[in-house]
C-alpha cells in the first residue's frame, strides 16, 4: 500500500512548482537534511542509511536489482515509456479501490498523505472530472482522523487510532472483574461501539462504496481477504479487518451477550445471529497452512521474499506470517463461538482450534517463552501462548504450560513486577535490565499484568509470587486511581515502537480483578 503512490509519483517525476520558495519545503529541507540540499548528489544516496536504522540491511541481490532498475530508467527508451504508463494505471486504480474501501481512510498515515497527493495530481491533470475534486475534499476531511496533540505538540499518529482493540481489552476486564453489574452504562455503550463497529455489517457500512468492493471478483482483483463480520483495529470506517481484532471484538460480543445488563437492554441493537457468522467465517478463513494466524491476511508468499526487503528499518514485513498473538485471539474468540453456537460449522470450528494449538506448541521456545511480535514482548507474547492453548483445551498441568509459567517466574523481579523494554522486541532476547529506564526498579505495570494473567490463568502453584505482582500494581497505582505511564508497550515489524495508553490501566486492572475474582478463592491466598 505504500508503495504504490511511491511508485506512482516517482514514475509521473512529480515535482512541486513552488518547492524552491515555499517556506514550510524550504525550511523542512533545512530541518532534515546536514548539508546544503542543493548540494546533494541524489544518485549518491541510494544505499545511505545511518548505522541505528539499519535493523534489516537490505539483501545484496535486491540491491543488485535497485542497481539494474537505474540503467532500465536510463536507456528503457519506447519501451519503458509504454510499460510505465501502463503500471502507473494499474497503481492509479488500486490507490483508488484503497481510497474508496477505507472511506478514504487508508490504511495508515504513510500510505493516506501520499495517496492524497495523487488523488490531487490526478484532479489537476482531469479538472473536468468533478469525481476527483469530490474524492480530493473527501481526503482532506479524514486528515484529522490521524492527528492529535501532545504534550509537546501536534502528532500524527501510526494509525487511525486504537479505538476497538483498546474497547476488547477493557470490556474484558471489566467483565471478568466483576464490574459489569456496577457500571451497566459502560457495558451497554461498549456492546453498542461493538455493533456499529462490525465492518460492513451495517445500513451505514454497506450503503457506502466499500461495500462494492466485497464481492469475489473484486476481492480478488484487488488482493483483498473477506472483511463483512470482521473487526478492525480502530474503526469501521477503516475497514481493514485483521484476526485478532476480529477475535477480540467477537470474543467481547458474546461475553457482553451473557450479561442481562445488555440482554435486557430495551434499546439493544439487533445483531443478528448471520453477524457472527460472518465474524467465524472470516476467523476460520484467515487461518494459515501451518495452523497459525497472521494478521491482515493469509501467507501469500516465501520466506526468501526478505530478499526482497527494501525497507531497512523493519524486518519480516514481505509476507503476512503466523503469530501467536494473532493465534491465541482466534482460538478464543472461536472456543467462545463454539460454545455459544456449537452446531454451525462444528468440525471446522473445532478443527480449526486444534490445528492452532499445535501451532502455538511448535513455535513455543525451549526456554518455555514465546517471542511477541505485537508487544514488549515475552510477557506479552507469554499471555497469549498460555491462555491460547488453555483455550484450545491443553491441560493446565501439561508441560507446555509448567514451562510457560517457568519462564515468567524465572524473571520476576524482586520488588514483585515484571518489565521489560523495546530491546527485547529488537534483538529477540529478554530485555537484560528490564525496565531500568521507563519503568519501576526494573519492572512496568503492564508487564506485570500480562505475567500475572498469564500465570493466573494456568493457575500457578507459586501464590507468593502471584501475591507479590499483585501487591506491585496495587503499589503502583496513583492515588486518583491511575496507573503511571511508563515505557512503550507495543511494537510492530520488529524495530517501531507503539504507545498504547490504555494499558496502563486496563492490564492492572484485569490482572487484580482476575487475582480477586477466580485466583484468590482458589488458592485461599
Amino acid at each position: 500500500m505504500v508503495y504504490l503512490p511511491m511508485c506512482y509519483l516517482y514514475g509521473k517525476r512529480f515535482v512541486y512548482d513552488d518547492a524552491a520558495t515555499d517556506p514550510t519545503v524550504v525550511s523542512l529541507r533545512s530541518e532534515l537534511y546536514t548539508a546544503d540540499y542543493d548540494t546533494i548528489r541524489w544518485t549518491k544516496t541510494r544505499h545511505y542509511v545511518a548505522d541505528i536504522d539499519n535493523y534489516s540491511p537490505v539483501h545484496p541481490l535486491m540491491e543488485f536489482l535497485q542497481n539494474m532498475l537505474v540503467y532500465w530508467e536510463w536507456f528503457g527508451g519506447p519501451l519503458l515509456r509504454m510499460v510505465r504508463k501502463w503500471g502507473l494505471s494499474i497503481a492509479l486504480d488500486y490507490m483508488k479501490a484503497e481510497d474508496l474501501q477505507t472511506n478514504f481512510v487508508d490504511i495508515g498515515p504513510v500510505n493516506k498523505a501520499m495517496n492524497m497527493l495523487v488523488c490531487w495530481i490526478d484532479g489537476k491533470e482531469h479538472p473536468d472530472d468533478p469525481e476527483l475534486a469530490d474524492n480530493f475534499t473527501r481526503h482532506v476531511m479524514r486528515v484529522p482522523d490521524y492527528l492529535w496533540v501532545a504534550e509537546d505538540g501536534m502528532k500524527m499518529q501510526g494509525y487511525n487510532g486504537s479505538q476497538c482493540w483498546d474497547t476488547s481489552f477493557a470490556i474484558q476486564a471489566i467483565i471478568e472483574s466483576g464490574m459489569a453489574a456496577e457500571f451497566p452504562e459502560c457495558a451497554r455503550r461498549a456492546y453498542a461501539f461493538f455493533e456499529r463497529t462490525q465492518i460492513l455489517s451495517t445500513e451505514v457500512s454497506q450503503a457506502s462504496s466499500a461495500y462494492l468492493y466485497e464481492s469475489e471478483p473484486m476481492r480478488t482483483k484487488y488482493y483483498r481477504h473477506v472483511s463483512k463480520g470482521g473487526w478492525p483495529f480502530s474503526t469501521s470506517a477503516h475497514g481493514w479487518p485483521i484476526s485478532d481484532c476480529t477475535a477480540e471484538g467477537l470474543k467481547s460480543v458474546l461475553l457482553l451477550n451473557k450479561l442481562s445488563e445488555v440482554t435486557e437492554w430495551s434499546e439493544r441493537p439487533v445483531m443478528e445471529d448471520q453477524r457472527y457468522y460472518d465474524a467465524c467465517n472470516v476467523l476460520l478463513t484467515l487461518q494459515n497452512s501451518d495452523g497459525g494466524y497472521a494478521t491482515y491476511e493469509n501467507n501469500r508468499g516465501y520466506a526468501w521474499y526478505e530478499w526482497l526487503n527494501p525497507s531497512e528499518v523493519f524486518g519480516d514485513i514481505m509476507i503476512d506470517y503466523s503469530y501467536v498473538e494473532c493465534t491465541n485471539a482466534s482460538i478464543g474468540a472461536l472456543a467462545t463461538f463454539h460454545e455459544a453456537y456449537p452446531d454451525h460449522r462444528t468440525f471446522e470450528v473445532t478443527r480449526a482450534i486444534a490445528r492452532a494449538r499445535q501451532f502455538l506448541l511448535d513455535i513455543q521456545r525451549p526456554d518455555g517463552s514465546w517471542y511477541g511480535s505485537w508487544g514488549c514482548c515475552f510477557t506479552y507474547a507469554s499471555w497469549f501462548g498460555v491462555e491460547g492453548l488453555l483455550h484450545a483445551g491443553e491441560p493446565k498441568n501439561s508441560a507446555a504450560i509448567k514451562k510457560g509459567c517457568a519462564f515468567l517466574l524465572k524473571h520476576q523481579n524482586e520488588n514483585g513486577g515484571w518489565g521489560e523494554d523495546f530491546t527485547s522486541c529488537f534483538n529477540k532476547v529478554y530485555a537484560k535490565d528490564g525496565m531500568k529506564l521507563l519503568g519501576d526498579g526494573g519492572s512496568g505495570v503492564v508487564c506485570t499484568g500480562w505475567a500475572l494473567l498469564a500465570l493466573m490463568a494456568a493457575e500457578c502453584d507459586d501464590t507468593e509470587a502471584v501475591k507479590r505482582g499483585v501487591a506491585y500494581l496495587m503499589k503502583r497505582q496513583l492515588p486518583d486511581g491511575d496507573w503511571p505511564q511508563e515505557g512503550i508497550s507495543g511494537v510492530f515489524n520488529r524495530a517501531c515502537g507503539i504507545t498504547y495508553t490504555a494499558y496502563r490501566n486496563v492490564f492492572p486492572i484485569w490482572a487484580i480483578g482476575r487475582y480477586h475474582t477466580e485466583y484468590q478463592p482458589t488458592f485461599k491466598c
